[in-house]
């Protein structure tokens, strides 16, 4: 009945069904664990009309002309440049910090001070990571590197991934950057937008294919059983191909041990205001055991006298939450290399997205991966 069986109904699995749908005209099924489409990117409105994006804000950004082009063919987009402030020794602050962040917090003298240093170093614009600073002999530009450090990276990193700091990657200090302008985005791709109906909305047309069923709500395992070569379906042998975006380690049963993640304990607030907060996320990092607050009508606008926030507080992963970033540590890597090993003995199983391949995209990126799956794997 079926040619391609696909696990999962995020945008990884949406995308590769769209393909296979459109361009190979095949008979595609996709299961999906959760009752909606479009994964963690799933949105909705509510009933005062602010669109929520149920699973943490997603913010659309990419350099890929050709990611976004083919995403364009299912939206219209709403142009939006995201803007992030941290709250810091009691002032909100531009993130990454940048000459408009120290001004706000350095005396004047000191400020001027470092800025002409840094500008007698590094090009006006340029993105220079704190570990780089902090190796500086002079001793204005070292300050600012560890005040950096203190105030912006080491609490946030520790709350957001449950770690001490001699337990932090030093590769993740040395992404943390201070960006030598007044451009105050957080992002500095060629494209930045989100999608002017949703991202549900988006992904719903891109599933709307006379070659594409859904099935909702259901587990993989209750319909897709793994055979030592190949699957199962419906108690009957399958010989197509699986593509498959949920765990690896779920798939193979959590044979080699479970993988390690980070969640979140997501807090939406229904605020009888029209605006909470300046922007649409702001970050805590040496405040309250949340890491952001983020008001969606700043990403979506509408006529509310309402709003609607959403307050992060992460947590480790199991069975009762969503996972949500990997944990890198050389343990996960070698047991993922080992669920990985399995996997490649099964002719047409495919892993896709970042829950199997066990890595974090960011959403252009899976996008990315999936064409580029498509066309050298699938096609």
């Amino acid at each position: 009945m079926f040619d391609y069986i696909i696990v999962g109904a995020g945008l990884a699995g949406s995308v590769m069904a769209e393909r296979i749908a459109s361009e190979l005209d095949e008979k595609v099924l996709i299961i999906e664990e959760r009752n909606h489409i479009a994964g963690n990117c799933y949105d909705e409105r509510d009933e005062n009309g602010v669109l929520v994006h149920r699973y943490g804000p997603h913010i659309f950004h990419t350099d890929h002309e050709d990611v976004f082009r083919y995403l364009s063919r299912f939206t219209e987009w709403r142009e939006y440049q995201h803007r992030v402030l941290g709250f810091i020794d009691g002032v909100k602050v531009p993130l990454p910090f940048n000459f408009n962040s120290m001004e706000k917090l350095f005396p004047p003298s000191l400020f001027h001070r470092i800025q002409e240093k840094l500008l007698e170093r590094y090009a006006y614009g340029s993105r220079v990571p704190i570990l780089e600073l902090s190796g500086e002999d002079d001793p204005d530009v070292r300050f600012l590197a560890d005040y950096v450090y203190r105030k912006v990276f080491l609490n946030y990193t520790m709350k957001q991934w449950g770690l001490r700091p001699e337990e932090i990657d030093p590769a993740v200090t040395e992404r943390v950057p201070v960006v030598l302008s007044r451009d105050d985005r957080y992002f500095h791709d060629k494209y930045q937008a989100v999608p002017r109906e949703g991202y549900t909305q988006m992904i719903r047309r891109m599933l709307n294919h006379r070659n594409i069923k859904l099935l909702l709500n259901t587990k993989h395992s209750e319909v897709l059983e793994l055979r030592d070569d190949g699957f199962n379906f419906m108690g009957r042998e399958f010989h197509g191909r699986v593509i498959f975006t949920g765990k690896i380690d779920e798939l193979f049963n959590y044979t080699f041990g479970r993988l390690p993640y980070r969640s979140l304990d997501l807090h939406f607030d229904r605020l009888d205001m029209e605006w909470f907060q300046e922007v649409a996320t702001v970050n805590y990092p040496n405040d309250y055991d949340f890491t952001r607050i983020t008001e969606f009508k700043h990403l979506h606008p509408v006529k509310a006298d309402v709003t609607v926030t959403l307050r992060e507080y992460p947590c480790s992963h199991d069975e009762r939450n969503d996972p949500y970033y990997p944990v890198f540590t050389e343990e996960s890597r070698k047991m993922y290399r080992e669920y990985r090993k399995i996997a490649e003995e099964i002719g047409d199983l495919t892993l896709l997205g970042r829950l199997a391949e066990y890595r974090y995209y960011d959403m252009d990126d899976v996008v990315k991966r999936a064409l580029e799956v498509f066309e050298g794997e699938v096609r």
